[in-house]
């Protein structure tokens, strides 16, 4: 069974940084592209940054400059740089994978359990 496993939220004051971790452990056979959404409070989920195997990114206009995805294929894991916190940055951050398990023969999306981030003085 796959299951992300995410890391790093916290309390944080305006203006810092966090690092978040999603690791897919598990039997698998490949990891496509892997994401970081957000959901605050009130509001729907959004897409924050994606990376390919290829390393493409791509990343939401809210936190360009701000925010750097970054992977390490080996480990099955990415990371989430956040830089520059601002009190909107505020919510629940999930880790997205297109996973391919050893027990299917097509990918399927998988999502973790969230990671609260929060921003304030």
């Amino acid at each position: 069974q796959v299951q992300l496993v995410e890391s790093g939220g916290g309390l944080v004051q305006p203006g810092g940084s966090l690092k978040l971790s999603c690791a897919a452990p598990g039997s698998i056979s490949s990891v496509a592209a892997m994401g970081w959404y957000r959901q605050a409070p009130g509001k729907q989920r959004e897409l924050v940054a994606t990376i390919t195997r290829l390393n493409y990114v791509d990343y939401a206009g809210s936190v360009a400059g701000r925010f750097a995805i970054s992977r390490d294929n080996a480990k099955n894991t990415i990371y989430l740089q956040i830089n520059t916190l601002k009190p909107e940055d505020t919510a629940v951050y999930f880790c997205n994978a297109q996973i391919l398990p050893r027990s299917l023969d097509y990918y399927n999306s998988y999502w973790g359990q969230g990671t609260q981030v929060t921003v304030s003085s």
